[in-house]
């Protein structure tokens, strides 16, 4: 199948910098809603048979655009969201982002005993997602994956076996990015493309927002 795993629109959280991954989340700005609205044009020749959201707002409004244009249901699936943040929840000083991506690249290298401070470990993040992934594997022959930051990169970086264990840290996935990758939960997954930007490009990203959660991590 092909999976189309993007990144939700841009959030009052992404232009603050802050680690927001709590339930239900915040809405999107009005960029946001702008690079929502973008999606089905960008993505019109891709024949998408399903739309799965996490259980975050974000990604339904996201979503939302899509499901309408193609007349499809969107599903609701309950390991898509973000790496929870645990006791750094709601903190955007260095430090603590610097922990929570430490944390998170560590685990798309291999390193899955370690936990997120006051929260998951990698084996429970990957085998939530990874529960959810075979449930749209076992529907789809292409679906649209609407996702979160931090998540798509480290569970690209853990499963896509054509990428190097460091491809999380180094790899951005601005607001509306989209990830493309061909395979099967049994088989396994190759990554096929990696559009950093927004789906719109340049003219709906914003450089001046501080977004730990689609940057690179700093060496």
């Amino acid at each position: 199948m092909r999976l189309l795993l993007i990144r939700h629109g841009q959030t009052p959280g992404n232009v603050l910098g802050r680690l927001d991954t709590a339930h239900p989340g915040p809405g999107l700005t009005d960029l946001g809603r702008r690079q929502a609205a973008a999606i089905p044009d960008a993505l019109r020749s891709d024949p998408i048979d399903t739309i799965f959201v996490s259980t975050l707002l974000r990604t339904q409004l996201t979503a939302h655009p899509l499901a309408t244009d193609r007349a499809l249901d969107v599903q609701v699936a309950s390991g898509l969201h973000e790496i929870e943040a645990g006791s750094l929840e709601g903190m955007r000083d260095r430090e603590s982002v610097q922990t929570y991506l430490e944390t998170a690249v560590a685990w798309g290298s291999g390193d899955l005993e370690k936990r997120m401070p006051g929260a998951e470990t990698g084996h429970d993040f990957l085998g939530r997602f990874d529960h959810d992934i075979a449930t749209v594997a076992a529907s789809s022959d292409v679906a649209a994956v609407f996702s979160h930051g931090a998540a798509i990169r480290v569970w690209t970086a853990a499963r896509a076996q054509n990428v190097p264990s460091t491809f999380a840290r180094a790899n951005e996935l601005d607001n509306t990015g989209v990830v493309e990758l061909t395979g099967s939960p049994e088989e396994g997954w190759t990554l096929l493309a990696w559009a950093g930007l927004p789906v719109g490009g340049m003219a709906l990203a914003d450089l001046s927002a501080s977004d730990p959660l689609g940057d690179p991590l700093d060496a």
